[in-house]
């Protein structure tokens, strides 16, 4: 009798186990879905230049981001479909599928839980601060003094960075990059955090100057797309596009001729940073 119920047991589990592989979310689900729709739903960000720039007389958005996303488009054989939105915001718009994918993203474990990255960065970023000229503080210890101003977007990984590394600062938090430049402008704040490559822009604008605070804090910068139920086809397949980005050069070349076609000198880049 025992014998029978082992039997009948194991062959229940078995059944079981051939019933849920049956109904097991089809790996290629997300980039099926996409291509039906034609479409590749991107986040595009104001005043986020060079990776989002907008033309102010047509609408038009370009920028290194944008372009990653029509290279990806392209090879999916859809057509980029660009949504406003914020950094801060990213989260909610994949919780709420308003888009597929955003480029630039810092892994954060809060946003993980909605959020999954590419274990493989696309470029390698470092923290900086931006300041009018003759700010003379150099490292994260003396930033951390309540006589400090620092100005950080909301929601962003720079108010993380922030929060952990100059507690004692006083931090102004601002909804996004233009209204931190105008704190600066107007001598509200003393420094903004920003990733180096947003900071040499940003330093060209306002003429001012960039520090890379020691020690050296480095910032991979991936590629997101919304957790879900069949998106592992479509993480393997931008894997495997971002290898190749970096493998070859692409990727960094992208960088440096965005940079150039603005007119920012990269030679102002520590030696020993490398993207």
């Amino acid at each position: 009798m025992r014998h029978a119920v082992l039997m009948l047991l194991s062959a229940f589990i078995v059944a079981l186990s051939t019933f849920q592989s049956a109904f097991a979310a089809d790996p290629n689900l997300v980039i099926d879905r996409i291509r039906k729709s034609g479409e590749l739903r991107v986040p595009v960000m104001i005043g986020e230049e060079p990776g989002y720039i907008r033309d102010r007389n047509t609408g038009a958005w370009s920028g290194f981001y944008v372009d990653w996303a029509n290279d990806i488009a392209n090879l999916l054989g859809v057509k980029v479909v660009p949504v406003e939105t914020t950094w801060g915001n990213l989260a909610a718009d994949f919780q709420a599928n308003k888009i597929d994918i955003a480029f630039g993203l810092n892994p954060n474990p809060k946003r993980g839980l909605v959020v999954d990255y590419l274990s493989v960065p696309l470029f390698t970023d470092a923290w900086a601060i931006v300041t009018k000229p003759g700010f003379a503080k150099k490292t994260w210890a003396e930033l951390n003094d309540p006589s400090v101003r620092i100005v950080v977007q909301k929601g962003g990984t720079m108010q993380v960075v922030a929060e952990a590394l100059t507690p004692k600062a006083n931090i102004i938090v601002v909804e996004d990059r233009p209204l931190g430049l105008m704190e600066l402008q107007a001598n509200r704040a003393d420094a903004m955090i920003l990733a180096v490559f947003d900071a040499i822009d940003v330093s060209k604008a306002i003429n001012g100057q960039i520090v890379l605070p020691s020690p050296m804090l480095l910032n991979p910068a991936t590629i997101g797309v919304r957790r879900e139920e069949g998106n592992e086809g479509y993480e393997n397949w931008l894997t495997n596009w971002v290898n190749q980005q970096r493998a070859l050069g692409l990727a960094q070349g992208k960088l440096r001729k965005a940079f150039e076609a603005r007119g920012i000198d990269l030679s102002v880049l520590p030696a020993e940073f490398n993207f």
